[in-house]
């Protein structure tokens, strides 16, 4: 499995391994945010299988994206295909044999991107239960708690304290199966857990909700975090109900209706274990105050 390292379909630079992604008439390089952000993954395969990593930043149209990704099985480095998927959803996808696979991701993002776009059709799905997010159990109990809210930073401000205040967070405490319902009888969780609860609940009050994988400047303990999306006020507001980051640093990685569309790394056929995952996020200054109660989107 022999190819040369990189971004499918980017221009790379001198060792074929470093892409850039810009739109420049758009910066003020002194004013503009900078995010440093990056995942290293060793992954041992015991099955021959095929593995599909999303890791590596959404478009951030407006901003200048430097950017690096390798991977290497057994000493070699191998190119992935790169699937690009809905919101920008960037897949990469290959094939291994049994040994050791090493992820390398590393991204500098200068600047900030317009709020996602609005579509129809994704105010149509983000209204539906999913699999993590099960929205029809949650009906009659979330029009007693939160109906009478509507669809305003109030709602929001609301059912993320209510999370927040109703869960532990408690890394290891969840399986990857466990729906927003096992969350709340269980009573703790990870940003994930938390996340899913959010959107369920939103859904049963008729507000769009979806789930978004992130880097998050100033998390800890550092790793992939996952936040809510709901659409109020006419765009997308992140509700991040754990309160660990930030969310004016947030970096879009995946968006769907819940972790499965999510996930870091998916495993198909074969048989894997996972040895090491060490993700960083830095700003490039100090960290902005969040506030509850306003409206922010991921940028």
């Amino acid at each position: 499995m022999r190819a040369a390292a990189g971004l499918a379909g980017d221009t790379p630079v001198r060792d074929g391994s470093v892409a850039r992604l810009a739109d420049p008439h758009r910066l003020a390089h002194h004013h503009a945010m900078r995010r440093e952000v990056g995942a290293e993954i060793e992954v041992e395969i015991t099955a021959p299988t095929t593995l599909e990593f999303q890791i590596a930043v959404a478009p951030h149209p407006g901003t200048e994206v430097f950017e690096s990704l390798r991977f290497v099985w057994n000493g070699e480095p191998i190119r992935p295909s790169e699937i690009s998927g809905v919101h920008g959803n960037r897949i990469h996808k290959f094939e291994a044999g049994v040994g050791t696979l090493k992820a390398d991701y590393a991204a500098t993002i200068v600047g900030q991107t317009d709020p996602a776009p609005v579509t129809e059709y994704d105010l149509s799905m983000y209204l539906r239960p999913s699999r993590y997010a099960e929205a029809d159990k949650f009906y009659g109990f979330a029009a007693t708690e939160f109906g009478t809210y509507g669809d305003s930073a109030t709602l929001l401000e609301n059912v993320s304290s209510w999370v927040g205040t109703r869960l532990n967070y408690v890394p290891g405490s969840s399986d990857p199966i466990d729906g927003a319902v096992d969350t709340l009888l269980s009573g703790e969780g990870v940003c994930r857990d938390y996340a899913h609860l959010v959107v369920a609940l939103l859904r049963a009050v008729n507000v769009p909700a979806r789930l978004v994988s992130v880097y998050a400047p100033g998390l800890y303990p550092m790793d992939f975090h996952a936040v809510a999306e709901a659409f109020v006020d006419g765009q997308w507001r992140v509700v991040d109900a754990t309160l660990l980051a930030p969310r004016q640093t947030l970096v879009r990685i995946a968006t769907g209706r819940d972790a499965s569309d999510t996930a870091f790394l998916d495993n198909h056929k074969g048989a894997i274990t996972l040895n090491q995952l060490v993700v960083t996020a830095v700003l490039d200054g100090d960290l902005p105050v969040d506030s509850i109660d306003h409206l922010v989107s991921i940028r």
